[in-house]
């Protein structure tokens, strides 16, 4: 077994499976500049190593990841709210390229809350697998922005341009059962034996033909949608202008306060 030494996410590697695991429960895996920063290190790595014929992404503690660290994120908006939203094209674009970039299969074990850059992290895997009480959501616009991590594209791709809009629109999340049958998961197990169904299919997996495997996640993805990159690009000029609205920075003052925000469309 090999493995890097990191904080925020764990990564190792054994018998042809690479496991990427979120480590921070504390703050629900909120992905803060350390956890992006690891991520992007770990996809990378095991883009590199030959060894590594399946790759598993899962989470410690009661939720997968609830997107962007909001804490951190006020402090970059009250320092430089035209710079705030750099993260999207510094971290949140090479992690979605390095995800995709893989070319084994990228098993996703879904625990908890899914929500934001998180869904879309899930959503860049090949297979979802998710616990019962997994939970799905955008988050984007409830705190005035659009979406990133290829979001725009990855969920109507999945369940359609109607149910992704309402997703957005709406801010409603959807519970793993739901998940299922739109067709956002491959399967739904209990929370206590979901990393052993996601762990086994990822061996599973790993003695599978990978040369045809990389082939098929290459069909799929070339004549599914545009360039990721163009997507990318599209959402991050998005966000860029959203993240210097006041509607933004109102709205995450108000999730720390615990308050409700007002939106006035500026």
């Amino acid at each position: 077994m090999t493995g890097i030494d990191t904080t925020a996410v764990a990564y190792s590697v054994d018998a042809g499976v690479a496991t990427i695991a979120f480590n921070r429960p504390a703050a629900s895996n909120a992905l803060n500049r350390v956890m992006k920063n690891e991520l992007l290190q770990a996809l990378s790595a095991a883009d590199r190593d030959s060894s590594v014929r399946a790759v598993i992404i899962t989470a410690a503690g009661k939720n997968f990841c609830v997107g962007q660290d909001l804490a951190e994120h006020v402090e970059a908006l009250r320092a430089d709210p035209s710079h705030a939203m750099d993260t999207v094209r510094e971290h949140y674009n090479p992690v979605m390229q390095a995800l995709e970039a893989i070319k084994v299969p990228v098993v996703v074990a879904v625990n908890g809350a899914c929500v934001g850059a998180g869904l879309g992290l899930a959503l860049g895997a090949d297979i979802r697998i998710a616990g019962s009480r997994a939970k799905f959501g955008t988050a984007f616009t409830g705190i005035g922005l659009a979406a990133d991590s290829a979001l725009s594209a990855s969920l109507p791709r999945l369940i359609g341009a109607s149910r992704a809009t309402a997703m957005f629109l709406l801010g409603d999340s959807i519970d793993a059962a739901t998940a299922q049958a739109w067709g956002l998961v491959h399967q739904v197990v209990d929370d206590g034996s979901l990393l052993d169904v996601a762990t086994g299919l990822a061996g599973r997996l790993a003695e599978g033909p990978t040369a045809a495997f990389s082939s098929v996640k290459t069909l799929i993805r070339d004549n599914a949608v545009a360039p990721l990159s163009d997507i990318l690009e599209r959402e991050a000029v998005a966000q860029q202008r959203l993240g210097d609205s006041r509607d933004h920075s109102t709205a995450v003052e108000a999730f720390l306060a615990k308050t409700k925000p007002v939106f006035t469309g500026r």
